[in-house]
């Protein structure tokens, strides 16, 4: 069975920090690319952070470039999202996903092929 199990969502204060992850499981890790979406309430689902399966190349939207980072840890099974200097806007439910594409950006949300079930992100003022 295909799992991808997000987790360390919670509440933060504006300036903080804090770290998802996403555990996968069921499916061949090292060849799907993973990416982390989010969507705001009232808001549609956006890309936030991509990373490559090939080269390790990752990928970010402009709102997060320079406060977040994505990495993965092959043995683990795991993608991680290291969230610094988080903002009120930030605030969302993230879901990680995972492709079996070559990615060269966010990718789409159709070229992923299995999501997660989403972790919740609050960050207060």
């Amino acid at each position: 069975e295909v799992q991808l199990q997000a987790s360390g969502g919670g509440l933060v204060q504006a300036g903080g920090s804090l770290r998802i992850s996403c555990e996968a499981s069921g499916f061949t890790f090292d060849d799907y690319a993973f990416g982390w979406f989010r969507q705001a309430p009232g808001k549609e689902r956006e890309g936030v952070s991509c990373i490559s399966h090939l080269d390790g190349s990752t990928y970010y939207a402009d709102s997060v470039k320079g406060r977040f980072t994505i990495s993965s840890d092959n043995a683990k099974n795991t993608v991680y999202l290291q969230m610094n200097s988080l903002k009120p806007e930030d605030t969302a439910v993230y879901y990680c996903a995972a492709g079996g594409f070559d990615p060269h950006g966010l990718g789409l949300e159709h070229q992923y092929d299995y999501w997660g079930q989403g972790t919740l992100v609050t960050v207060s003022s």
